[in-house]
């Protein structure tokens, strides 16, 4: 997904935190921001996406699972895409053919470098099947791993410092030129520290060229919407950017 310039300009932001030039500002030639990197999640974050987790796990009783999760102090992370499954601003993101219920997750994404250090944000968007994941936790792979499941964009705040707890988060899915979801939270909402989460993610692994980390999401469309091809999606975190994709 990324060419010459974007790989060398992204690895000298994670070995030196800045970068005098971004190689890639026009808006025709962008791309996902990420070259090596793997994306990993976390889950259950938000008290909404508890309720809505536990609500999509009824038929298979494992709602349970998820409330444990909310309140226990290790994080639900999982693993979410490598960089070719990641498009990026403007590009196609895709819905299962073998799912019925999909939806994008607005989320906060953390750049962290190979030390554990968050060195940067940019906007995410956790693409899930929520029936295929509530059928069965275990099918949580196949809910949130698959070809284009996961967009980043539309570039990196490059930053050491937390964002502030009032950073506003919004979705708003298009149809037909109308919008048919919108939605909102702060990062007042998410219960764990995005510093804690790295830590846990950090724990008996090595990411040499660093990594994303989704932070969750605390905006869940209801249960009676799905997506569908066409559908424009577009999230924005205050500060960071907006990211805009269509489903295809």
């Amino acid at each position: 997904m990324a060419n010459d310039n974007a790989e060398s300009f992204l690895e000298q932001v994670i070995r030196n935190g800045a970068a005098a030039e971004d190689p890639l500002q026009s808006p025709e030639k962008l791309l996902p921001p990420i070259d090596h990197q793997e994306v990993w999640a976390a889950g259950v974050t938000y008290f909404r996406s508890r309720a809505a987790r536990m609500e999509e796990s009824k038929s298979s009783g494992g709602g349970n699972f998820y409330d444990r999760v909310y309140t226990a102090e290790r994080p639900e992370l999982f693993f979410k895409a490598t960089p070719n499954r990641v498009v990026g601003h403007g590009q196609k993101v895709a819905i299962r053919k073998d799912a019925t219920w999909s939806v994008p997750e607005p989320e906060l994404a953390l750049l962290v470098n190979p030390v554990g250090k968050i060195i940067g944000y940019t906007v995410g968007n956790d693409m899930s099947s929520r029936d295929i994941e509530g059928e069965n936790p275990l099918y949580l792979p196949q809910a949130k791993v698959y070809s284009r499941s996961c967009a980043l964009g539309p570039g990196i705040l490059i930053s050491d410092r937390p964002l502030a707890a009032t950073t506003k988060i919004q979705l708003a899915i298009k149809r037909g030129g109308e919008c048919v979801f919108s939605g909102a939270t702060d990062l007042s909402q998410l219960k764990r520290n995005p510093q804690q989460l790295v830590d846990y993610l950090y724990r008996e692994n090595a990411f040499p060229h660093g990594t994303f980390l989704l932070t969750g999401t605390g905006i869940v469309p209801p249960d009676s919407f799905t997506l569908t091809h066409g559908d424009e999606i577009r999230i924005s975190i205050d500060g960071v950017g907006t990211l805009v994709n269509s489903v295809g």
